[in-house]
C-alpha cells in the first residue's frame, strides 16, 4: 500500500467512526493537508482548528463533523460516488492514486492549506506570549550578571535574545498578514474566537 494510500486509509476510518477527525503528518506539505481535509470535508465534516503539539511541536489538523444538512448531503452523494475509497479506490477532488487535486478542487484545496498555514503561524507565534518571553528573558539576563560577574556575557543575551524573538514576533505577523489579505480576497470573514484569537471563516463549501 502506497503512502497516499495508507494516509487516506487513516483518514476514511476516522471519518466512519469519529465526529472529530485528526490529522497529522510530521513531514507532511500543507497542500497534503490541504487535499486530507478537503477529502474530509466532502463526506459531512468542516475543518475547525489547527495546532503545534508534542515535542517536535508537529502540526495536527481538526475537523468536526458538519451537522448542516447540506453538509450530509454531500457526505452521502460522496460516499455512493466513490463507494472504494479508503480501500485504494479514487477520492472526490483527487487524480488517482494521488493527492493531487483536479482542476476543479484545486481552489478550495488551496483555500483550506492557506487556512492551516494562517492559524498555524498563530499557533507558534503568539505576540502576547512571545513578548512576555522577551521581557522575562531581559529581566534574567539583567539580574544575573551583577550576581556571577559575567557582564561581558549576559548583558549582550539580555539584548538579542528579546531582539530575536522580536524579530520573529515581525516576521510572523508580515507572513499572517499577506496570508489575510489571500484569505479576504478569497471570500473569507474575519472573526475572533473563544480565545481572543484573530482566525478567518470562509463561505461554507457545498456546491461541489
Amino acid at each position: 500500500m502506497s503512502l497516499v494510500d495508507r494516509r487516506v486509509t487513516a483518514l476514511m476510518r476516522q471519518i466512519a467512526s469519529q465526529d472529530v477527525v485528526e490529522i497529522v503528518h510530521p513531514y507532511a506539505q500543507l497542500q497534503t493537508f490541504g487535499a486530507l481535509a478537503y477529502i474530509a470535508e466532502c463526506y459531512g465534516f468542516r475543518y475547525a482548528d489547527v495546532r503545534r503539539e508534542g515535542e517536535n511541536k508537529s502540526l495536527h489538523v481538526y475537523l468536526v463533523r458538519d451537522a448542516d444538512p447540506r453538509a450530509q448531503q454531500r457526505a452521502a452523494a460522496n460516499a455512493a460516488a466513490f463507494p472504494q475509497a479508503g480501500a485504494g479506490g479514487p477520492v472526490p477532488g483527487m487524480q488517482p492514486g494521488s493527492l493531487t487535486p483536479l482542476p476543479e478542487a484545486q481552489p478550495d484545496v488551496d483555500l483550506l492549506a492557506t487556512l492551516i498555514k494562517y492559524d498555524s503561524l498563530g499557533a507558534v507565534g503568539d505576540r502576547k506570549r512571545l513578548l512576555t518571553m522577551a521581557g522575562a528573558l531581559a529581566a534574567l539576563f539583567l539580574l544575573m550578571a551583577p550576581l556571577t560577574g559575567k557582564y561581558a556575557v549576559l548583558l549582550p543575551l539580555a539584548v538579542l535574545i528579546p531582539a530575536c524573538l522580536l524579530g520573529a514576533l515581525r516576521i510572523n505577523t508580515t507572513r499572517r498578514a499577506k496570508l489575510a489579505q489571500r484569505l479576504t480576497a478569497a471570500g473569507c470573514t474575519p472573526v475572533r474566537d473563544e480565545a481572543g484569537r484573530e482566525r478567518y471563516v470562509r463561505p461554507v463549501p457545498y456546491t461541489a
